[in-house]
């Protein structure tokens, strides 16, 4: 079964608070959430909000962009990288129906320009 969101969260901020050595309480107190939650929260049973996963950063002095990086990397780790049609590595994103005059599906990343009729003419000459 793969890693979730919320497992890959609880472990990187058991993680940091253990590499301190700080005890659940001290966090807890510190973030201002209960003792209890807290440990959910680390043991992956529980979603912690925006709010409540920046005061648990801010009790911890790590930023919250760290704690997703390390969340990311875990998540890579457990899922493999994705998979991909043209071996580019970026995912084919298949927008649904197009309206009408569409052309094949986009890729991710891929940008495509119109020019407007005017303009099209000053290109031609």
């Amino acid at each position: 079964m793969a890693l979730l969101l919320r497992e890959a969260l609880g472990d990187s901020l058991r993680r940091t608070r253990v590499a301190q050595s700080r005890t659940l309480r001290e966090v807890s107190n510190t973030a201002r959430v209960s003792l209890g939650y807290l440990s959910e929260v680390e043991r992956g049973r529980k979603e912690a909000s925006s709010e409540l996963l920046a005061a648990i950063c801010t009790a911890l002095a790590v930023p919250l962009s760290d704690v997703m990086s390390d969340v990311s990397d875990s998540l890579l780790v457990s899922t493999g990288p994705a998979s991909t049609a043209d071996g580019t590595g970026l995912p084919i994103a298949d927008n649904g129906p197009k309206k009408s005059g569409s052309g094949s599906p986009r890729i991710a990343g891929e940008t495509r320009v119109v020019i407007p009729a005017p303009a099209r003419a000053l290109a031609a000459a």
